[in-house]
């Protein structure tokens, strides 16, 4: 995988939050707002995309990393930012990047929400943590039970 040998992430971790933040739709948005609350007045974020990824830190990850045409509804792109943002959480705040749980946590606070341990108001917010942990969990029994096969060739399987 690219985004492994890029930026040294391991694909489970990377593959559950994906899945927690657009269940690998490529065209996932956010919730939203409304007026008075039933007039619909745009969304809750600018977050678009496999990785939900707000307008701001696509920029970021498209400065730092060279990838100008980039898109976020592109899968192989959203992978390349979520390799980004997890190897940046573990240099900015020592979250190792097999850990999903402190990922995730980083991923939906920000770096210095993460920082200022704003998740500890949000129970909610652990408890989808753990299950993008237990998620990573199954996707890395499953990834190892058939990484070889996954390096095979088109021919191969003849």
């Amino acid at each position: 995988m690219d985004v492994q040998e890029r930026w040294g992430v391991p694909p489970h971790v990377t593959f559950a939050m994906l899945y927690q933040e657009s269940s690998f739709r490529h065209d996932a948005l956010p919730p939203r707002d409304y007026l008075l609350g039933f007039i619909p007045w745009g969304r809750v974020s600018s977050a678009y995309g496999y990785a939900q990824a707000k307008d701001d830190t696509w920029d970021d990850y498209i400065r730092d990393s060279g990838n100008w045409g980039a898109d976020r509804d592109d899968f192989d792109d959203a992978l390349d930012f979520m390799g980004w943002y997890i190897s940046k959480t573990q240099k900015l705040n020592g979250v190792s990047k097999w850990d999903a749980y402190g990922q995730y946590l980083n991923y939906h606070e920000g770096w210095g929400g993460y920082r200022r341990k704003s998740y500890e108001a949000k129970p909610w917010l652990k408890q989808v943590a753990r299950k993008v942990d237990n998620r990573a969990k199954t996707f890395s029994k499953q990834y190892w039970g058939c990484k070889d096969d996954l390096k095979k060739g088109f021919w191969d399987w003849f």
